[in-house]
Parts: C-alpha cells; sequence; structure tokens
C-alpha cells in the first residue's frame, strides 16, 4: 500500500499551474495574478475634498470661532464630476462637495459643520442645496473654526504614485484588489484562471435528487457534495451527474466532457468489485488516451484511489472512492491542493492543523493505517461526530474539522492530544 504522504506527493508531481489568461476584473476574482500591475496616473488623480463644505484659504480663517467667525463671499460650487471648480481668492470660499477637485487658490477645506451653511445662523448639520442671492451670487458663509493647510484635502498620488507597482505577481485577487484595480483604469488583467472540474458519479443505483427512489436505488449525493467542494476550493464545477456501471457509457461521457475540463473527479468504481466501472473503464488506457494508476492506501476512510492524465491534453483525473465519506475526505486530502496548484496557489495554504485535546475516547483504529474521523473543533478542544463507517453522511455535515490518528495509532483516550484538521475556513496558525 502507498501511505497518504506519497499519493498526494505523486500527484502534486503531476499537476502544474494552469496557463496565464487575461480575463475581464469580475471574472478574474479568486485567481492569481502573474503580472506585475503599474501604476499609469497617479490616485487620486488630482487634488480632492474628502467633506462636504468650503473650500478656503487658511490666511482667511486663522483666529474663526463661534463668537468672531470668519465671514467669506462664497463665490460658487465644486461638485464631483462638474468640471473646473471657480477660483478662490481672498476673503473667498466655494461651496465643495466630497470627491470634488479642489479649486485653485484653496488650500483646505472646512466641513459645513463648522459653518453656518451660508443660513446666518447657528452651526449647520448638512449642506443645503445652492440658493443664489438675489444679485446672481453665492452669499456668504460664516466659518466658525480655523483650518491648517490641506486640512480635509486628498493630495493628488496620495493612494499610490504614477510608476508605482500596485499589485505584484503571485498576488490572489479579492475584492479590495479588483478594486485597486478598477480604481487604476484595468480592464483586464494576466491571471492564472480558476480550472474547470468535471465531476462525475458512478453506479447504476444512484437516482437524482428530487426522484422517486426504486428498490435498490440511493440518491445522488456525491456528485452535489464533490461539486460544491470544487467550487468551496475556488474552481468552476461542471456536475456531469451519474454514470451507470457500464465501461463503454463511462469512457463515452469523460470523452464528451473533457473538452471543457482542467480536471475531472470520479466517484465510486475503483475497489475490487465486479462492478467497478472507473477501474474496468481506465485501467487499459493506450498511450494516446493517457494513463489512470490505481492503487490502494494505508487510510481510512478512502484506501481505494485512481489518479492519472488523460484525453490529448492530459487532462489530470482523481478516481475517488465511492462511500460519501471517502470521497469527501479523498478530496480534501488530494484534490482540494490539487486544484490549488492548478491555479498556481499554495496547496496547503487555506487549511489549518491543528493540535487539540481530544473530549472522548477513540476506541479503535485500524493498525497501519492514517484515520481520519469527523469532529466538531472549538477552543482547542475536539469532539469526534458519529462513528467510523465512511457512510454517515449525517455526522459528515455535523462535523467542521477531521481528528488525524496516525498509522501507529490504535486507540486514543479522552485528553490525548491529537492532530486536527479545520475544514471551516479559518486560515492555517503560523
Amino acid at each position: 500500500m502507498w501511505s497518504v504522504d506519497e499519493h498526494l506527493a505523486d500527484v502534486l508531481a503531476a499537476v502544474r499551474p494552469l496557463a496565464p489568461l487575461e480575463l475581464q476584473l469580475l471574472d478574474a476574482q479568486g485567481c492569481v495574478l502573474t503580472e506585475d500591475v503599474t501604476v499609469p496616473a497617479a490616485l487620486p488623480p488630482f487634488d480632492n475634498s474628502s467633506m462636504d463644505g468650503y473650500a478656503v484659504r487658511v490666511a482667511d480663517v486663522k483666529g474663526a470661532s463661534e463668537e468672531f467667525p470668519a465671514v467669506l463671499t462664497v463665490v460658487g460650487e465644486a461638485a464631483a464630476g462638474a468640471g473646473e471648480p471657480p477660483a478662490v481668492g481672498p476673503g473667498e470660499a466655494v461651496r465643495i462637495m466630497t470627491g470634488a477637485p479642489l479649486p485653485p487658490g484653496a488650500e483646505a477645506v472646512v466641513p459645513v459643520e463648522w459653518t453656518d451653511g451660508g443660513t446666518g445662523g447657528g452651526p449647520a448639520t448638512a449642506m443645503t442645496p445652492a440658493a443664489p442671492a438675489p444679485d446672481g451670487g453665492f452669499g456668504e458663509v460664516r466659518v466658525h473654526r480655523p483650518a491648517a493647510a490641506g486640512a480635509h484635502v486628498r493630495t493628488r498620488g496620495s493612494d499610490v504614485r504614477a510608476g508605482e507597482i500596485a499589485l505584484t505577481a503571485g498576488t490572489v485577487l479579492g475584492p479590495p484588489q479588483i478594486g485597486l484595480l478598477a480604481a487604476i483604469g484595468r480592464a483586464t488583467v494576466a491571471v492564472r484562471p480558476r480550472p474547470r472540474v468535471v465531476v462525475l458519479s458512478t453506479g447504476s443505483e444512484l437516482v437524482p435528487p428530487g426522484e422517486t427512489l426504486a428498490a435498490g436505488q440511493i440518491h445522488d449525493s456525491n456528485s452535489y457534495v464533490l461539486a460544491a467542494c470544487v467550487r468551496d476550493a475556488g474552481a468552476i464545477p461542471y456536475r456531469a451527474g451519474a454514470v451507470g456501471d457500464d465501461p463503454d457509457v463511462l469512457r463515452a461521457a469523460l470523452e464528451d466532457q473533457l473538452v471543457r475540463a482542467d480536471a475531472v473527479v470520479t466517484s465510486g468504481g475503483v475497489s475490487v468489485g465486479a462492478y467497478d466501472v472507473v477501474k474496468e473503464a481506465l485501467s487499459g488506457l493506450s498511450g494516446e488516451e493517457g494513463s489512470v494508476a490505481f492503487r490502494r492506501l494505508a487510510m481510512q476512510p478512502g484506501k481505494p484511489q485512481g489518479f492519472g492524465k488523460v484525453g490529448p491534453d492530459r487532462v489530470p483525473l482523481f478516481a475517488l472512492p465511492g462511500n460519501p465519506v471517502s470521497a469527501y475526505v479523498s478530496f480534501e486530502l488530494f484534490v482540494r491542493p490539487a486544484l490549488r496548484a492548478l491555479m498556481g496557489l499554495r496547496p496547503f495554504s487555506d487549511r489549518a492543523t491543528v493540535r487539540a485535546v481530544l473530549e472522548r475516547d477513540i476506541a479503535s483504529s485500524p493498525r497501519g493505517r492514517r484515520q481520519y474521523l469527523r469532529g466538531r473543533y472549538a477552543d482547542g478542544r475536539v469532539t469526534p461526530t458519529g462513528g467510523a463507517g465512511s457512510h454517515l453522511v449525517k455526522a459528515l455535515a455535523d462535523a467542521d474539522a477531521l481528528i488525524v490518528l496516525p498509522e501507529d495509532t490504535t486507540s486514543a483516550a479522552a485528553g490525548t492530544e491529537v492532530d486536527v484538521v479545520l475544514l471551516d475556513g479559518r486560515a492555517p496558525l503560523d
């Protein structure tokens, strides 16, 4: 038998990051940048106001107070996107809105709350619509507080300057990075795309959810959980549904699906039964069709595994066991790291392995096999959920962690410290 680590190393050695593509920004979310992105122009591109208020000269509001306000003539208004604002001269002010360019001659912005808002009354709480005075001007404003040079002004290039590196190659593009790219004017970006992953279940007994079961039939859950796993890993799933126990039908289904696949995940049909269709269909591939190796791993659940490359483009294929828990655990251990490698990500950077204290005895574990039990983790302690059976879907749904018992451990008492793989997206601990 192969060890878990040997099989994983074999998988990762065969996987290479996908070739870069130029994608639209929203299509690039979650992808890895393959180029350094340089800022073409300063951000912000001009001095602008960070507040609604009045653009002023510092000398004109020096010493201003509520008792002795600075009285300034309002000569116009500046709004975001409204073009060139009027200039501010001695004793003058311009009404200004957040994001509007700082008028020529202005040195600072006083928030409207520091003024009477042009009403002649007490402190204002908000900007009122501009109301030209009878003489055609904009009236006066009383400023109750002084302002230092640059107050409430976002200066040109204060975020990033032209020629600086905005993002470096290898950056994972999340919402803030997408926002930065949009802000500097990039509509597309070169990234490693998210892999397209075809998911197939095998078994003549499988019936889609929502349909009535006949005798001996069960609902197909594997294609759903594995497609969800693919999406959770950041890739794009194509759930092709279930295929009956016919090798020719399976091979035809694979040929149809390979045109849109960067990877294929099957479940079922990899053990030693008389109807193990995946093993029968793929063990005899010719050189042109690729090759898939089937092996037994020293682990529970998930002992039977298959991995190889198929089709003219040598698409990675993961043949997982059919029991639901076995398929899920196998995906976490082998497929998820491989998909992340295809995306150019570190294979294990999104799963934390921590030490935790067992809350309950684990009576037995098979010698010579690494066991993965479902558990609930909280505050450094972990409680097993359900038993070791690889059919216990409810126990899997209740779990947020995998309890790992090494190959030489045959039992573990409550209070023992064990390794725990966290499944709920918590970042790895340094």
